[in-house]
């Protein structure tokens, strides 16, 4: 049996690759990636603690409900997106700058 540590070595790393990703990338898509790498991490850490916890399907319920918050955030993310682009011909967000004026 594998121990926990080592899938919370795992989702640490992945979590900073996604926080890497989204304050690095400047394209919207690319950004958008990175809160998912995110959310996988914190998916990796309910289901290696739940292993321990007097409930073990406890964890991964609330897993399956993240998956199911990133779904419904990855489709309403990319229909912004996609309106973004179409407005301003970029999904640059440094060129995104109509509402600061």
């Amino acid at each position: 049996m594998i121990a926990s540590t080592y899938f919370l070595y795992v989702s640490a790393i992945l979590f900073a690759l996604g926080f890497a990703v989204l304050i690095t990338k400047k394209n919207l898509i690319m950004m958008l990636m990175g809160v998912e790498l995110m959310l996988n991490a914190v998916n990796i850490n309910f289901v290696a603690l739940a292993r321990n916890a007097s409930d073990p399907f406890e964890g991964q319920l609330f897993s399956l409900f993240i998956m199911i918050v990133a779904a419904a955030e990855v489709a309403v993310a990319l229909s912004i997106i996609l309106k973004l682009r179409q407005h301003y011909k970029t999904i640059n967000p440094d060129l995104l700058d109509e509402l600061k004026n």
